[in-house]
């Protein structure tokens, strides 16, 4: 009665509007005062000890990060050097939307915001060149969704934290998927741009050009060199480099490109205020959830469900695959990490599954839906920077979200591909 109580109430809250957040705090608090079994202070005392985690401050650290450099110049620097490098090929702006998305998505760390400043920057151009607006609109929200696979990686660090395992070997577990599903991007953008015959552009820039690009985006380019290789080399810990992220952003932004303003900062620090209290308060509620969920034994009853169906380990992923993908159609990145952490980890623990692969494999799922509606947050994102409709921009993503797809079940099967940076690097 009391697991009918908590999902009804929180799907009901959720059709009629209800912010996710206040939807997982209310249905918990609801089924909690109908049990009887803990306090009314429980959901006070939980929401304050789920966000009291030293690895969780480096959220809004990479939050601020990502916003400094964007105002401070550094994504149009990374744009120019895709624009050298791969302007001239067919469908150049298609694979330069990719190219730039993969390098921001390595300083934000948050895919809507990979979004909003590639967009910003890239999607007028693309329109002027006659690309189909639904159609850009498509890539860049697929491409943006690299933001959560690429480290730094928010949807990680939650990921670590409910799962207990390391943030450093979620993020070199994150590296090869991600730039395995550019590649994907990059090609399927290709195929479609010789189709469509979308031109590249036809200037051809010399050895200098290139190479005077790359110097002037030396300062965006080095962020993942000191951020990720601080973290693998063990200079600090994650929450630290974000840290120092933005203290590199402010700088760069503000005493050598110049382009962040002092009269910025309140907007910019204000902007990734609230985009943090959205993300704690969604953890907060979320935990309180799955404590809930916890209580009342409902994880390892479905675990045991599911392992009474098939002790498969292939079938069990292929289960989950579905279900990740089903919940991520409709469910916050964030919040579903956090609720669905607890239910599905015993499940794959118990049949021999690495719980870091099970972490990739479940962003990687979740990536697949910000690009789906009804709740793809990053079509959302570039349907409005793009000024379409959510229809066009989800017609215009079937492509990539088809290969993704297909990259999602190869991350799955071959576990390799996320665990061998890992051995590599000797853990």
């Amino acid at each position: 009665m009391i697991s009918l109580l908590l999902f009804g109430s929180f799907i009901a809250l959720l059709a009629v509007s209800v912010p996710v957040a206040i939807s997982l705090g209310l249905a918990s608090a609801v089924a909690l005062l109908y049990s009887g079994k803990v306090s009314s202070s429980y959901i006070a005392q939980g929401l304050v000890t789920s966000i009291d985690s030293f690895p969780l401050m480096a959220v809004p650290f990479f939050i601020l990060a990502g916003d400094l450099m964007g105002q401070g110049g550094l994504s149009r620097r990374l744009l120019n050097v895709a624009n050298v490098f791969f302007g001239r090929y067919t469908g150049g702006l298609a694979i330069i939307a990719v190219v730039t998305c993969l390098f921001f998505a390595a300083i934000s760390g948050s895919g809507p915001a990979t979004v909003a400043a590639i967009g910003g920057l890239l999607l007028p151009a693309m329109v002027k060149e006659g690309y189909d607006k639904g159609y850009s609109v498509g890539l860049i929200a697929s491409a943006g969704s690299i933001g959560i696979i690429i480290p730094p990686s928010i949807p990680m660090i939650i990921y670590a934290v409910s799962a207990n395992v390391s943030i450093t070997q979620m993020f070199l577990a994150g590296v090869v998927p991600g730039f395995l599903i550019g590649l994907a991007l990059i090609l399927v953008a290709y195929l479609k741009a010789r189709k469509e015959k979308y031109v590249g552009n036809t200037e051809r820039f010399s050895a200098a050009q290139k190479w005077q690009a790359i110097w002037d985006a030396k300062w965006a380019l080095l962020v993942p060199v000191i951020i990720l290789g601080g973290i693998y080399g063990g200079v600090f810990t994650p929450t630290e480099a974000a840290a120092i992220g933005v203290i590199y952003g402010f700088v760069v932004g503000l005493f050598i490109h110049k382009e962040l303003k002092l009269r910025d900062l309140y907007k910019v620090i204000a902007e990734s205020a609230l985009t943090s209290a959205t993300v704690i308060v969604i953890v907060g509620t979320a935990t309180i959830f799955g404590r809930v969920l916890a209580i009342e034994r409902i994880p390892f009853m479905i675990a045991d469900y599911i392992v009474s169906l098939t002790d498969n380990p292939i079938l069990i992923l292929l289960l989950i695959n579905v279900l990740l993908m089903f919940v991520g159609m409709f469910m916050e990145t964030l919040a579903a990490i956090i609720i669905l952490v607890p239910i599905l980890l015993p499940v794959v623990v118990a049949v021999g599954v690495d719980p870091v692969h099970f972490g990739i494999v479940m962003i990687v799922n979740l990536a697949v839906g910000m690009v789906t509606p009804p709740v793809g947050v990053n079509l959302f994102v570039g349907a409005r920077v793009g000024e379409t409709t959510l229809e066009k921009a989800s017609v215009g993503a079937i492509p990539f979200i088809l290969i993704m797809i297909v990259v999602l079940l190869v991350i799955t099967y071959i576990p390799a591909i996320s665990l061998f940076p890992l051995k590599l690097m000797g853990y």
